[in-house]
């Protein structure tokens, strides 16, 4: 599904992931782990495409290249915004129906049923301000599912909330990895990594190791990692992007 070529990502200094190589294969279910700084949000956002690289690539293979579903974090979204559940959710149809396309009764269908998938039947009018933060990312999950798409990047997805949440979201990612989609999560709770995903990239702006969790959460590994984000330099000289870099 990707591949990683000599991948740098970064913003003004010191680049924040580098030289990063290796490829996510279609249906992955992928932990991306690390100390906090360690550049997983990071190369989310440059797999999304909202990064480009200072240096090297990410290739993606597959025919329709903005074929993917993409969960920033909750703290992106201001619940203060005037817009309902059912219109939050229905932006997961735009590519279907254009900006100012109709849902149609079958867009409504679907709607009604993704929220029905997430516990969230009966609040499409409710203002997205009224609701819990497990259920706005109940909401958030079920735009996801409207976009219906082979590639989902979800940066951490069950920060601040409840237990219940997690775990029927948690349960809505093994669905569609058991539908062979790709699902590339980054994620904190090392326990839930164990007893959830069957792979991992442990990052500390570099790769540090990459495989079976089992293999990639040892100690030695997540004590290297450590130190590697704390050594990082706020003062390093500003990095200039490569010209070819694409």
């Amino acid at each position: 599904m990707l591949a990683f070529d000599n991948l740098t990502l970064g913003y003004d200094r010191h680049p924040v992931v580098h030289h990063l190589h290796g490829e996510v294969g279609h249906g992955a279910l992928l932990a991306l782990i690390g100390p906090n700084g360690a550049g997983k949000s990071t190369l989310l956002k440059s797999i999304a495409g909202e990064l480009p690289p200072i240096e090297g690539c990410i290739r993606r293979h597959d025919p329709a290249p903005d074929g993917f579903a993409y969960l920033p974090q909750q703290a992106a979204l201001d619940p203060a915004f005037p817009i309902s559940v059912a219109d939050l959710v229905a932006m997961g149809l735009w590519r279907h129906l254009g900006l100012f396309g109709s849902l149609g009764r079958g867009g409504r269908r679907r709607l009604e049923e993704a929220l029905a998938q997430v516990g969230l039947s009966g609040f499409e009018r409710r203002p997205i301000g009224t609701l819990s933060g497990g259920q706005l990312q109940r909401a958030r999950f079920a735009r996801l599912l409207l976009q219906d798409a082979p590639l989902i990047l979800l940066d951490e997805p069950y920060a601040a909330v409840d237990a219940q949440t997690v775990d029927d979201m948690a349960a809505l990612v093994r669905r569609w990895h058991a539908e062979g989609r790709t699902v590339i999560a980054v994620l904190h709770d090392l326990d839930h990594v164990r007893n959830h995903y069957p792979e991992a990239l442990l990052l500390a702006r570099e790769a540090i190791a990459r495989g079976p969790v089992g293999d990639v959460l040892t100690n030695a590994n997540l004590v290297r990692a450590r130190r590697l984000a704390e050594a990082f330099d706020e003062h390093a000289p500003v990095c200039h992007r490569h010209p070819e870099a694409a």
